[in-house]
């Protein structure tokens, strides 16, 4: 029985994803996708296992997801999946098709937030000069 451990991040989310072989359980966290929210997550998570198709219901999936809003959480955890069914099937064919569809499923998106300056309020905001 194949164990295959993954990792995927985006800005300060960053999520771990433990695939075996089985009945095709998604858990997030110790939840079940079916009662993960909001909706909009859900759909984003369930991405990468609607192109895989019949090998995500083939495998059981676990992920720990911590830090970051639930968008980012979102992101990390697919970019977690579709990394793991990729390194499981050892399919080049499907590696393309995440590529095809949304290059993010495979390659981490890097950007972070820009840190302030001393002495400004935001990042590229500069303080106002008053002459009067």
């Amino acid at each position: 029985m194949k164990t295959i451990n993954t990792f995927g991040s985006r800005k300060r989310a960053k999520a771990r994803a433990t695939l075996k072989q089985g009945k095709g359980i998604i858990r997030i966290n110790s939840q079940s996708l079916d009662t993960y929210y909001p909706l909009l997550a859900r759909n984003r998570i369930l991405e990468p296992l609607t192109i895989a198709g019949d090998l995500a219901k083939k495998v059981n999936i676990n992920i720990n997801v911590n830090g970051g809003g639930w968008r980012s959480q979102a992101d990390a955890s697919r970019l977690a999946i579709a990394r793991a069914l990729v390194r499981f099937s050892g399919d080049k064919k499907l590696e393309k098709e995440f590529l095809d569809y949304d290059r993010q499923l495979l390659v981490a998106d890097i950007r972070r937030k820009e840190q302030r300056k001393p002495n400004d309020s935001k990042a590229r905001a500069k303080r106002q000069k008053s002459y009067r």
